[in-house]
Protein backbone atom coordinates (compact mmCIF):
# COMPACT_ATOMS: atom_id res chain seq x y z
CA UNK A 1 0.00 0.00 0.00
CA UNK A 2 1.64 3.21 -1.19
CA UNK A 3 1.31 6.77 0.02
CA UNK A 4 0.03 7.79 -3.41
CA UNK A 5 -2.79 5.23 -3.17
CA UNK A 6 -3.76 6.50 0.29
CA UNK A 7 -3.80 10.07 -0.99
CA UNK A 8 -5.90 9.09 -4.02
CA UNK A 9 -8.46 7.27 -1.86
CA UNK A 10 -8.67 10.19 0.56
CA UNK A 11 -9.02 12.73 -2.26
CA UNK A 12 -11.59 10.66 -4.18
CA UNK A 13 -13.86 10.20 -1.18
CA UNK A 14 -13.42 13.75 0.07
CA UNK A 15 -14.54 15.01 -3.34
CA UNK A 16 -17.36 12.46 -3.50
CA UNK A 17 -18.52 13.39 0.00
CA UNK A 18 -18.36 17.08 -0.88
CA UNK A 19 -20.62 16.49 -3.88
CA UNK A 20 -23.02 14.42 -1.80
CA UNK A 21 -23.16 17.17 0.81
CA UNK A 22 -24.30 19.62 -1.85
CA UNK A 23 -26.66 17.61 -4.06
CA UNK A 24 -27.49 14.56 -1.91
CA UNK A 25 -25.97 11.90 -4.16
CA UNK A 26 -22.92 11.08 -6.27
CA UNK A 27 -20.65 9.36 -3.75
CA UNK A 28 -20.39 5.95 -5.52
CA UNK A 29 -20.28 7.51 -8.99
CA UNK A 30 -17.36 9.80 -8.22
CA UNK A 31 -15.39 7.57 -5.87
CA UNK A 32 -15.57 4.42 -8.00
CA UNK A 33 -15.05 6.44 -11.17
CA UNK A 34 -11.81 7.93 -9.83
CA UNK A 35 -10.49 4.77 -8.19
CA UNK A 36 -11.22 2.73 -11.32
CA UNK A 37 -8.33 4.60 -12.94
CA UNK A 38 -5.89 2.68 -10.74
CA UNK A 39 -7.72 -0.49 -9.65
CA UNK A 40 -10.44 -2.90 -10.83
CA UNK A 41 -14.00 -1.60 -10.28
CA UNK A 42 -14.67 -4.53 -7.93
CA UNK A 43 -11.97 -3.38 -5.49
CA UNK A 44 -13.11 0.23 -5.78
CA UNK A 45 -16.67 -0.86 -4.96
CA UNK A 46 -15.46 -2.84 -1.94
CA UNK A 47 -13.74 0.26 -0.52
CA UNK A 48 -16.85 2.35 -1.22
CA UNK A 49 -19.26 0.15 0.80
CA UNK A 50 -18.53 1.47 4.30
CA UNK A 51 -18.62 5.22 3.55
CA UNK A 52 -21.67 4.77 1.33
CA UNK A 53 -23.56 2.80 3.96
CA UNK A 54 -22.79 5.19 6.83
CA UNK A 55 -23.48 8.44 4.96
CA UNK A 56 -26.71 7.09 3.47
CA UNK A 57 -28.03 5.84 6.81
CA UNK A 58 -27.61 9.40 8.09
CA UNK A 59 -29.41 10.76 5.01
CA UNK A 60 -32.18 8.13 5.26
CA UNK A 61 -32.99 9.05 8.86
CA UNK A 62 -33.53 12.74 8.08
CA UNK A 63 -37.03 13.93 7.15
CA UNK A 64 -39.49 11.95 9.27
CA UNK A 65 -41.19 10.11 6.40
CA UNK A 66 -39.23 6.85 6.30
CA UNK A 67 -42.23 4.56 6.79
CA UNK A 68 -44.28 6.37 4.15
CA UNK A 69 -41.42 6.23 1.64
CA UNK A 70 -40.70 2.55 2.30
CA UNK A 71 -44.36 1.78 1.58
CA UNK A 72 -44.23 3.79 -1.65
CA UNK A 73 -40.88 2.48 -2.90
CA UNK A 74 -40.98 -1.18 -1.86
CA UNK A 75 -41.49 -2.51 -5.45
CA UNK A 76 -38.41 -0.58 -6.53
CA UNK A 77 -36.39 -1.88 -3.59
CA UNK A 78 -37.45 -5.46 -4.32
CA UNK A 79 -36.52 -5.03 -7.99
CA UNK A 80 -33.18 -3.55 -6.97
CA UNK A 81 -32.29 -6.62 -4.89
CA UNK A 82 -33.47 -8.99 -7.63
CA UNK A 83 -31.36 -7.19 -10.25
CA UNK A 84 -28.27 -6.88 -8.06
CA UNK A 85 -28.27 -10.51 -6.96
CA UNK A 86 -29.14 -11.77 -10.45
CA UNK A 87 -25.92 -10.12 -11.62
CA UNK A 88 -23.78 -11.65 -8.88
CA UNK A 89 -20.30 -12.26 -10.26
CA UNK A 90 -20.74 -9.99 -13.27
CA UNK A 91 -18.32 -7.35 -11.99
CA UNK A 92 -15.40 -9.78 -11.94
CA UNK A 93 -16.70 -12.24 -14.56
CA UNK A 94 -17.33 -12.03 -18.30
CA UNK A 95 -19.47 -8.90 -18.01
CA UNK A 96 -16.85 -7.33 -15.77
CA UNK A 97 -14.12 -7.74 -18.37
CA UNK A 98 -15.17 -4.40 -19.75
CA UNK A 99 -16.65 -3.20 -16.46
CA UNK A 100 -14.68 0.03 -16.64
CA UNK A 101 -16.26 0.83 -20.00
CA UNK A 102 -19.72 0.02 -18.68
CA UNK A 103 -19.03 2.27 -15.71
CA UNK A 104 -17.90 5.04 -18.05
CA UNK A 105 -21.13 4.82 -20.06
CA UNK A 106 -23.18 4.91 -16.85
CA UNK A 107 -21.27 7.96 -15.61
CA UNK A 108 -21.80 9.75 -18.95
CA UNK A 109 -25.51 8.93 -18.94
CA UNK A 110 -25.82 10.13 -15.37
CA UNK A 111 -24.12 13.44 -16.22
CA UNK A 112 -26.18 14.00 -19.38
CA UNK A 113 -29.51 13.14 -17.78
CA UNK A 114 -28.80 15.39 -14.80
CA UNK A 115 -27.54 18.27 -16.99
CA UNK A 116 -30.65 18.02 -19.14
CA UNK A 117 -32.87 18.41 -16.06
CA UNK A 118 -35.48 16.25 -17.73
CA UNK A 119 -38.97 16.81 -16.35
CA UNK A 120 -40.42 13.33 -16.40
CA UNK A 121 -43.66 12.20 -14.79
CA UNK A 122 -44.86 8.73 -13.85
CA UNK A 123 -48.61 7.92 -14.14
CA UNK A 124 -49.77 6.78 -10.71
CA UNK A 125 -51.58 3.74 -12.12
CA UNK A 126 -48.32 2.43 -13.59
CA UNK A 127 -46.12 3.36 -10.64
CA UNK A 128 -45.72 -0.11 -9.07
CA UNK A 129 -44.72 -1.98 -12.22
CA UNK A 130 -42.53 0.90 -13.40
CA UNK A 131 -40.81 1.03 -10.01
CA UNK A 132 -40.13 -2.71 -10.16
CA UNK A 133 -38.61 -2.47 -13.66
CA UNK A 134 -36.48 0.56 -12.76
CA UNK A 135 -35.29 -1.26 -9.65
CA UNK A 136 -34.25 -4.35 -11.62
CA UNK A 137 -32.37 -2.30 -14.24
CA UNK A 138 -30.61 -0.26 -11.56
CA UNK A 139 -29.75 -3.49 -9.74
CA UNK A 140 -28.16 -5.04 -12.82
CA UNK A 141 -26.03 -1.92 -13.31
CA UNK A 142 -25.23 -1.99 -9.61
CA UNK A 143 -24.00 -5.58 -9.92
CA UNK A 144 -21.88 -4.76 -12.97
CA UNK A 145 -20.40 -1.39 -11.97
CA UNK A 146 -21.11 -0.72 -8.28
CA UNK A 147 -22.94 2.48 -9.28
CA UNK A 148 -26.66 2.69 -8.48
CA UNK A 149 -27.83 6.09 -9.72
CA UNK A 150 -29.10 5.23 -13.23
CA UNK A 151 -32.02 5.07 -13.87
CA UNK A 152 -33.07 5.25 -10.21
CA UNK A 153 -32.27 8.91 -9.44
CA UNK A 154 -34.03 10.44 -12.50
CA UNK A 155 -36.98 8.11 -11.86
CA UNK A 156 -37.37 9.17 -8.22
CA UNK A 157 -37.19 12.79 -9.31
CA UNK A 158 -40.05 12.01 -11.71
CA UNK A 159 -42.22 10.74 -8.84
CA UNK A 160 -42.73 14.36 -7.81
CA UNK A 161 -41.59 13.97 -4.22
CA UNK A 162 -41.17 17.12 -2.15
CA UNK A 163 -37.50 18.10 -1.77
CA UNK A 164 -37.01 16.81 1.79
CA UNK A 165 -38.80 13.55 1.00
CA UNK A 166 -36.77 13.12 -2.20
CA UNK A 167 -33.48 13.39 -0.32
CA UNK A 168 -34.72 10.92 2.30
CA UNK A 169 -35.99 8.56 -0.43
CA UNK A 170 -32.57 8.64 -2.09
CA UNK A 171 -30.97 7.79 1.24
CA UNK A 172 -33.30 4.81 1.71
CA UNK A 173 -32.67 3.55 -1.82
CA UNK A 174 -28.90 3.95 -1.49
CA UNK A 175 -28.81 2.08 1.82
CA UNK A 176 -30.57 -0.91 0.25
CA UNK A 177 -28.37 -0.62 -2.87
CA UNK A 178 -25.21 -0.67 -0.77
CA UNK A 179 -26.43 -3.62 1.32
CA UNK A 180 -27.38 -5.62 -1.78
CA UNK A 181 -24.02 -4.85 -3.40
CA UNK A 182 -22.22 -5.87 -0.20
CA UNK A 183 -23.65 -9.38 -0.58
CA UNK A 184 -22.18 -9.60 -4.10
CA UNK A 185 -18.83 -8.19 -2.99
CA UNK A 186 -18.63 -10.64 -0.08
CA UNK A 187 -19.42 -13.55 -2.39
CA UNK A 188 -16.73 -12.44 -4.86
CA UNK A 189 -13.97 -12.65 -2.25
CA UNK A 190 -12.30 -9.39 -3.35
CA UNK A 191 -12.31 -7.96 0.17
CA UNK A 192 -8.79 -8.58 1.44
CA UNK A 193 -6.34 -7.44 4.07
CA UNK A 194 -4.98 -5.02 1.48
CA UNK A 195 -8.29 -3.27 0.81
CA UNK A 196 -9.90 -3.32 4.27
CA UNK A 197 -7.65 -0.62 5.83
CA UNK A 198 -8.69 1.74 3.04
CA UNK A 199 -12.39 1.65 4.02
CA UNK A 200 -12.02 3.59 7.32
CA UNK A 201 -9.85 6.16 5.54
CA UNK A 202 -12.52 6.48 2.85
CA UNK A 203 -15.23 6.89 5.50
CA UNK A 204 -13.40 9.68 7.32
CA UNK A 205 -12.62 11.49 4.05
CA UNK A 206 -16.22 11.14 2.84
CA UNK A 207 -17.65 12.48 6.11
CA UNK A 208 -15.28 15.45 6.09
CA UNK A 209 -16.12 16.17 2.46
CA UNK A 210 -19.84 15.82 3.15
CA UNK A 211 -19.64 18.28 6.04
CA UNK A 212 -17.92 20.92 3.92
CA UNK A 213 -20.34 20.20 1.08
CA UNK A 214 -23.25 20.98 3.38
CA UNK A 215 -21.55 24.21 4.45
CA UNK A 216 -20.87 25.14 0.82
CA UNK A 217 -24.48 24.40 -0.13
CA UNK A 218 -25.56 27.27 2.11
CA UNK A 219 -22.99 29.72 0.72
CA UNK A 220 -22.69 29.13 -3.02
CA UNK A 221 -25.15 28.82 -5.91
CA UNK A 222 -25.74 25.12 -6.40
CA UNK A 223 -25.99 25.60 -10.17
CA UNK A 224 -22.41 26.93 -10.29
CA UNK A 225 -21.06 23.79 -8.68
CA UNK A 226 -23.51 21.58 -10.54
CA UNK A 227 -22.27 22.69 -13.98
CA UNK A 228 -18.58 22.19 -13.18
CA UNK A 229 -19.25 18.91 -11.38
CA UNK A 230 -21.32 17.37 -14.18
CA UNK A 231 -18.97 18.59 -16.91
CA UNK A 232 -15.99 17.03 -15.16
CA UNK A 233 -17.96 13.87 -14.51
CA UNK A 234 -18.82 13.55 -18.20
CA UNK A 235 -15.15 13.89 -19.20
CA UNK A 236 -14.23 11.25 -16.63
CA UNK A 237 -16.94 8.97 -18.00
CA UNK A 238 -15.65 9.30 -21.57
CA UNK A 239 -12.12 8.46 -20.42
CA UNK A 240 -13.31 5.40 -18.50
CA UNK A 241 -15.41 4.23 -21.45
CA UNK A 242 -12.47 4.10 -23.85
CA UNK A 243 -9.72 3.27 -21.34
CA UNK A 244 -9.76 -0.54 -22.00
CA UNK A 245 -9.00 0.10 -25.68
CA UNK A 246 -5.60 1.52 -24.74
CA UNK A 247 -4.61 -1.05 -22.10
Amino acid sequence: MTVSLLLLVAAAFALAGFAKGIVGFGLPTISIGLLAMVMPPTQAAAIMLLPSFVTNIWQMLQGGALGELAKKLWPMLVGLCIGTWSGMGWMEGAAGRYGTSVLGVVVCLYALVTMASLKLTVPRRHERITSLVVGVITGLLNATTGVFVIPAVPYMQALGLEKTRLVQALGLFFVVSTAALAVNIAASGVVSAATMPLAPLALVAACIGMYFGQVARKRMPVETFRGAFLGSLFVLGVWLTFRPLFL
